[in-house]
């Protein structure tokens, strides 16, 4: 059975209070922010059960979780898994006092993977072999087989189950054979538990079987009732609405970095500022200030984006066009935004992981921004000059119907032309002279309209017609 705190026995259903604090979903900065508050909430709660239902998720970030529930100190934490705790699930799960599992349940698979164009791809020693240091860490610190614990990071490892007189134990099958002959006539039998090439999952029996899990229960309700809490004494910690669309916002954080640098663009390519440059401003901010919430982002990141945004209105409203100060300040921006995914400046050696992080918050800093300036070419040359169909005017919207050059051997009329008097010559007005409509001007007398007429003469600029007594 579980086991509690000292005095917890003896006085189980009146001083005992728990919090439950869900771990669902991906493991992300949103996450470890969540589980930091929600501790710090529960400073007077005697025992935290973490209810773990999750496939893992950023290695940073479940290592921030860890090693806020490692320094939990002066009360009992559990791991419950109430669905699953795959990959960094797992890693959370044993960085709790104890492990108990609901029926059916599984656990385990915590190797490193990253993905490239050919799918998920298992990474290297390299990166197998911190994890499998802070497995072993905290397999010693809460009493878990820590073989069998590296056995969940590393595909390579061949695990054994020992007997001997004074118990049971597990060793690496490379540890074996360096075992004193006498230990090994001590050794009453043993077989393989973990398969070279495989990585260790278990279900509830199993992990109650290998020493991970305390005990199989078939509900929370059975886990409290185990431990001799009575329902009231129970607190269930659950997200603020902040931090589900602080989540949500890390989610389509990319989108909004195209969305934010691609109107940016925009405006930096039409006159004065408008829309655009405002959904830039807000688009960006939103995903500066999620990343300075869940403790991305700090002063540094901050200023970078400021030197960025003045860079460009440097060049939006002083220098015209698009120049030095509108690249610098987009390369600020991107720099900025890098940095603001990440809690470093330059990766750790010691912790591969970074690198891969730092690489992959380039790429898609780099491919918003391309993707950006490829839709906002695309907008101008397309879609812009189609909004007039669908905003309201007013606009310009006369033809050139109508219209006459100022020379007239241009629209090709000569004196003896003739026509008709479009509207009543008094004494300018419109003729209709060959097919076309020109400004006359009737040479001394009023000429009434469908009268017909007759170019007397051609001065600059002006027409002047006569009565065409001939065609009456």
């Amino acid at each position: 059975m579980v086991l509690l705190p000292a005095g917890y026995a003896a006085a189980s259903t009146a001083a005992v209070s728990v919090s439950i604090i869900p771990v669902s979903g991906d493991v992300d900065p949103g996450m470890a922010a969540f589980i930091e508050r929600a501790l710090k909430d529960t400073a007077s709660s005697d025992i935290i059960i973490f209810e773990m239902d999750t496939f893992g998720g950023r290695v940073d970030s479940a290592l921030k979780i860890v090693d806020t529930i490692s320094d939990v100190t002066g009360r009992k934490t559990i791991a419950y898994v109430s669905n699953k705790a795959i990959s960094a699930g797992a890693l959370i799960a044993l960085s709790c006092n104890e492990l108990v599992m609901k029926q059916h349940t599984t656990i385990g698979d915590c190797a490193p993977i990253s993905f490239s164009s050919e799918g998920p791809q298992m990474m290297g020693e390299k990166f197998q072999s911190p994890l499998r240091a802070k497995f072993r860490a905290l397999a010693r610190k809460n009493n878990y087989p820590q073989a069998l614990s590296e056995a969940m990071v590393t595909p390579d490892m061949e695990v054994l189950e020992v007997i001997t007189p004074t118990g049971k134990v597990y060793m690496d099958s490379v540890a074996y054979p360096d075992l004193p002959e006498e230990e090994k006539k001590k050794i009453l039998s043993k077989r393989i538990v973990v398969k070279k090439g495989e990585l260790l999952t278990m279900d509830d029996a199993e992990a109650l079987q290998l020493g991970f899990s305390r005990m199989s229960v078939s509900d929370l309700d059975e886990l409290t009732e185990k431990l001799g809490i009575s329902a009231s004494a129970v607190t269930r910690i659950e997200q603020k609405w902040s931090e589900i669309l602080s989540r949500f916002i890390h989610s389509i954080a990319p989108i909004l970095l195209m969305v934010g640098l691609g109107t940016l663009y925009i405006e930096l390519k039409a006159p004065g500022f408008g829309l655009p440059g405002m959904i830039g401003i807000v688009c960006l901010s939103l995903v500066f200030f999620n990343q300075y919430i869940v403790g991305l982002a700090d002063y540094t990141e901050l200023i970078v984006i400021a030197l960025g945004f003045v860079l460009l209105g440097f060049e939006m409203f002083v220098i015209p066009g698009f120049g030095i100060a509108g690249i610098a300040g987009f390369i600020c921006l991107a720099v900025g935004m890098v940095l603001a995914f990440q809690d470093f400046m330059i990766p750790d050696p010691k912790l591969p992981w970074q690198g891969e992080l730092l690489l992959k918050n380039v790429i898609q800093v780099l491919g918003s921004l391309v993707t950006a300036f490829l839709f906002s070419l695309l907008f101008l040359r397309y879609g812009f000059p189609k909004l007039s169909k669908v905003i309201p005017g007013p606009y310009l919207s006369s033809t050139l119907t109508g219209s006459h050059a100022d020379s007239m051997e241009v629209i090709g009329i000569k004196p003896g032309d003739t026509g008709i008097a479009g509207t009543a010559l008094r004494p300018s007005g419109k003729a209709e002279i060959g097919r076309r409509t020109v400004d006359v001007i009737a040479d001394g007398e009023f000429i009434d309209k469908g009268t017909a007429i007759k170019v007397s003469e051609i001065k600059g600029n002006r027409i002047i017609v006569i009565r065409d007594s001939y065609h009456e």
